[in-house]
């Protein structure tokens, strides 16, 4: 599998200073340029942009995989498993209120993967997850 260059996502929050704390001080995600309307991060070697837009935060909606209520609206990443294990120590130590909690889903299956969801203050989505092969990342 070739390297494949980075990814740009922009989306709403309600509060600057929330995302600030959420994706640069708990994810440790550094802040790139900023303005007073929006925020930078670099999300694991892609660019992500926070918008101050609390009108555009709304609730996803969910679909069912794995026996789990999936936000359909949500971004993340995908970590080497030893960091995605530490990350998600530190989400649960931090107190984070999870979506879908840490586990491994399709176990045995093509495309096991281990992943966990939570919202951010603005009530965005977010992804985590880790492949023990990443091979196995587009697995049928």
């Amino acid at each position: 599998m070739s390297a494949m260059p980075p990814f740009h996502l922009a989306f709403p929050v309600h509060d600057l200073a929330a995302a600030r704390g959420f994706y640069g001080e708990l994810l440790g995600c550094p802040e790139g340029r900023s303005s007073p309307e929006w925020v930078d991060f670099n999300f694991y070697g892609h660019q992500i942009v926070a918008h101050l837009a609390p009108a555009e935060c709304t609730p996803p909606g969910t679909s069912a995989v794995d026996g789990h209520a999936v936000p359909v609206r949500h971004f993340g990443a995908v970590l080497p498993i030893a960091e995605w294990e530490k990350l998600a120590a530190r989400l649960e130590a931090a107190g984070t209120k999870f979506v879908i909690e840490p586990y491994v889903r399709f176990k045995g299956e093509p495309g096991e993967q281990a992943t966990m969801f939570f919202l951010d203050p603005s009530g965005n989505a977010v992804e985590l997850k880790a492949f023990a092969d990443l091979g196995q990342l587009f697995a049928k």
